[in-house]
């Protein structure tokens, strides 16, 4: 653990407060809004997703892989007095059978993990066929002149909040073998230019596996 990283996870509600106040809650609620069933949520951090989850969320288990994000994800679940699981581990290497959720969430955390179709991948493999991916993601600008600007400044955005504000989310996750079925463009609210490109959506699960084989396999998961 980095002074960096456990400076970013002290810090983390500061910096995303105002962000949360103009129109990222909401994103957040009418999310996951659409949770059922047996959820998983990857790279939870400070558990701001918590009170958006509602009854129909049979089951509920959180990841993390950061210490000093944990530490604080694990406080929020005791103050919301839910019964979600939290575990330590990277959206890389999900400590999960094949095929055991039933919806997988992923807010504003593709940008930040360091493989992302490995992430993806995983994420296929957890999710039962037809299962959902839901997300919220800052992604690659579509006009040309704000691309390069990503580029850029995407050194400033890794230091200051460990992430890279210029990947194609949208064609990783469609690449990963999901189909997107929902996809708005919209923008993270009271964000700099260069990291404001937001996509919000739903995607399904490939259901044409056979029972028992995990598509990393044939991937050459390592």
């Amino acid at each position: 653990m980095t002074l960096r990283t456990r400076f970013f996870a002290a810090t983390y509600d500061r910096q995303i407060a105002r962000a949360e106040k103009a129109g990222l809650r909401v994103f957040r609620e009418d999310l996951l809004a659409g949770a059922a069933g047996n959820v998983l949520e990857i790279g939870s951090g400070t558990g701001l997703n918590l009170p958006c989850y509602g009854p129909a969320v049979e089951s509920l288990t959180m990841t993390e892989p950061q210490p000093a994000m944990l530490r604080r994800l694990q406080q929020a679940v005791r103050e919301h007095a839910t019964a979600a699981k939290v575990l330590r581990a990277p959206a890389e290497d999900l400590p999960f059978d094949d095929r055991t959720f039933d919806v997988a969430v992923s807010t504003l955390v593709l940008c930040g993990v360091e493989d992302q179709p490995r992430a993806l991948r995983e994420l296929r493999r957890v999710l039962r066929p037809g299962g959902r991916l839901l997300f919220i993601e800052h992604v690659r600008s579509d006009d040309p002149g704000r691309a390069r600007l990503q580029d850029r400044m995407n050194w400033l955005n890794r230091l200051m909040v460990c992430c890279d504000c210029n990947r194609p989310t949208l064609s990783s996750i469609q690449e990963a073998g999901f189909t997107v079925t929902e996809v708005e463009h919209t923008v993270l609210p009271k964000a700099p230019k260069f990291v404001s490109p937001t996509i919000m959506g739903t995607a399904t699960a490939p259901a044409g596996l056979p029972s028992g084989h995990s598509p990393l396999a044939a991937e050459g998961r390592s």
